[in-house]
């Protein structure tokens, strides 16, 4: 496989919105110290993805010390919004899930978000992930959880993988679009150095000091279809992967990871497929 590594971390503090690069991060069993442990519901307390609001594409929330975020957006002024104490939970829907969740203090991140969106939302943080949720049981172990993650604790992708994927889009009816950034997959964790789609037959893998187990590929929605600087929704890589990516009426790009050992990975840190 020649010699893969890491080549970017990424954290989305508050799920669906814009992610932060970092040179380190914690594993911690339910993903990367700082990710998606806030997400925005709307007033029927159903989370609010880019699915619904692609807008959320260009609403950074960059992570604080402690677990807080600063929030901003075109049209905004920033808001930083630090962690709740842990009282008054309430339970929300993350599609399938029922979570219990905690609502920012104050009016204020609310306020912001539904100015923002020009809709009623509201912040909620999780706060024990431990306990809060589990992961997918018909692809976890005992005792696996996860954070407000669309369902594993980490998603990993490969240049290699983008890079043939992007010729692919070349070749068909929707070059134009093309090629698309790795920003539209929303990876945690980005390997360079293999063959394009390596990653297909992993099963656990060594990223530095971190072992994973490799839970599942991971199927694809609407959101990889959003520029995540414009906002703009075009029709890849859907229709592509859809010619080439599809398994069980799902559209594959990637794979979702369920971390065996805590630790922390470092950018440039080797990958080592261990089976």
């Amino acid at each position: 496989m020649g010699h893969a590594q890491l080549q970017s971390i990424h954290v989305h503090p508050v799920k669906a919105c814009r992610g932060t690069a970092l040179p380190e991060a914690v594993v911690e069993p339910w993903g990367l110290a700082g990710d998606r442990r806030w997400m925005l519901i709307d007033d029927g307390g159903k989370v609010v993805t880019q699915r619904q609001q692609p807008r959320l594409a260009q609403a950074a929330a960059e992570p604080l010390p402690g677990g807080g975020v600063r929030l901003t957006a075109p049209g905004m002024a920033p808001l930083t919004v630090l962690v709740p104490s842990a009282v008054g939970k309430m339970p929300v829907e993350l599609f399938r899930d029922k979570v219990e969740a905690v609502l920012a203090e104050g009016d204020a991140a609310h306020a912001w978000y539904s100015t923002y969106l020009g809709v009623g939302a509201r912040l909620v943080h999780m706060a024990d992930p431990g306990t809060c949720r589990p992961v997918d049981p018909e692809y976890a172990l005992p005792g696996e959880t996860v954070s407000f993650a669309d369902g594993y604790p980490l998603l990993i992708t490969t240049t290699a993988s983008l890079d043939a994927l992007n010729s692919l889009i070349e070749q068909g009816d929707h070059a134009h679009e093309g090629p698309l950034p790795m920003n539209r997959f929303r990876p945690n964790v980005v390997v360079s150095g293999t063959t394009a789609w390596v990653e297909d037959d992993w099963s656990r893998v060594a990223i530095g000091e971190v072992t994973f187990r490799v839970a599942r590929k991971s199927g694809r929605c609407v959101v990889t279809t959003t520029d995540q600087a414009t906002a703009e929704r075009g029709r890849e890589p859907l229709v592509t992967l859809g010619r080439h990516r599809r398994m069980g009426g799902r559209l594959l790009f990637g794979q979702n990871l369920v971390p065996l050992s805590p630790g922390t990975i470092r950018v440039g840190d080797p990958v080592t497929v261990l089976d």
